[in-house]
């Protein structure tokens, strides 16, 4: 996956990988970075693999092993989420500084608390509509 932004000046980040024959990644954050509010850089941030619930690849990124998903006939939803975090300055010479927060932001996050209340739901009416 690559990210891609600019007019008369382009920023590219490097590729990085979401998903192989054995294991997919779930979870990125691509970091933006500014320069007196020009964009200058794109990069995609890692966090090591503390809170890792799967497998970690690398000794820096977490991934679920593809035959868990739920493409695979898995329990988990393997959808890929991107947070966009900042860093650098704006036109004002302001700092910019969000990518600090993101670690914080990740372990606060809804979605598992999201995913659990939904398959909850649907697997109630999926045993309601085998009874007829």
């Amino acid at each position: 996956m690559v990210a891609f932004a600019g007019r008369k000046y382009a920023a590219r980040s490097v590729p990085v990988m979401v998903a192989d024959d054995k294991n997919t990644m779930i979870s990125f954050t691509l970091v933006l970075e500014f320069q007196q509010g020009t964009l200058q850089n794109l990069y995609w941030k890692s966090f090591g693999c503390d809170h890792c619930s799967g497998i970690c690849l690398n000794k820096q990124d977490c991934a679920i092993p593809t035959s868990k998903c739920k493409s695979g006939s898995g329990p988990i939803n393997c959808g890929l989420g991107i947070q966009l975090a900042f860093s650098g300055t704006d036109r004002n010479l302001e700092a910019l500084n969000t990518w600090y927060e993101v670690s914080n932001l990740r372990q606060y996050s809804l979605y598992g608390l999201y995913s659990d209340v939904r398959d909850s739901v649907t697997s109630q009416y999926d045993s309601y509509n085998n009874l007829f």
